[in-house]
């Protein structure tokens, strides 16, 4: 791809640099069981992320749950996500190694995430700030992926536009955010989702290792 003009790299973030299952899933079990509501298995949450927390745990409660009790177990789970968000999280193997090469060759590098904003930029001091130049995360003035508007944001923070750039998720939402953005999607294969889910969903384009997106776009 670096012959065709390709500039930037647009990464999703759970999933896709950062297993962050286990986190996500002990806090919503944490939140499910203070409100005295059923827990979930790690592949039921595995199942419910991709469209940002209030969707998690919106589809964590069980059918027919309250408007008040969602908006309180919504609550309890941001508060003990905040503080327990790292315990088990951690990069990817190979993460760390691939973000490197594509900044030696070049690259601009960014983050787009259904996280919200403070999430996403503790994380990203964290792990990503001596490679990726940008993080988007949920805020009012910028609507959640799907919609395109996080990746626009992140693109012109870079200064490239939608033909200089490639998008980089594991799920289904990443695939419908770059056919919104106008970008070829790469789909990797290590996070959330499975081939077959992903080849359903249209994923043309698909990687097993970090190492890969390095070989796919330098070669």
């Amino acid at each position: 791809m670096k012959h065709q003009g390709i500039k930037a790299v647009v990464f999703d973030l759970d999933g896709t640099l950062l297993d962050t299952l286990d986190d996500l899933a002990n806090a919503t079990n944490w939140a499910l069981r203070w409100n005295g509501l059923p827990e979930r298995t790690l592949d039921e949450v595995r199942q419910f992320v991709g469209n940002g927390v209030q969707q998690l745990i919106r589809r964590a409660v069980p059918e027919g749950t309250s408007e008040e009790v969602f908006r309180k177990t919504f609550s309890d789970f941001k508060q003990y996500y905040v503080v327990h968000c790292q315990e088990k999280t951690c990069l990817y193997d190979g993460v760390p190694e691939m973000l490197k090469a594509l900044k030696s060759q070049g690259y601009r590098l960014a983050i787009v995430s259904n996280k919200l904003q403070a999430g996403v930029d503790e994380l990203y001091e964290r792990y990503f700030n001596d490679t990726v130049e940008v993080a988007v995360g949920e805020r009012p003035e910028v609507n959640r992926k799907p919609a395109p508007d996080m990746v626009m944001a992140a693109l012109a923070a870079l200064g490239v536009t939608a033909d200089e750039a490639v998008y980089v998720g594991d799920s289904d939402v990443d695939l419908q955010t770059a056919r919104n953005s106008g970008l070829p999607c790469i789909s990797v294969l290590w996070g959330f989702r499975d081939r077959d889910f992903l080849v359903e969903h249209g994923a043309t384009t698909m990687i097993s290792t970090p190492a890969e997106l390095v070989n796919l776009l330098i070669r």
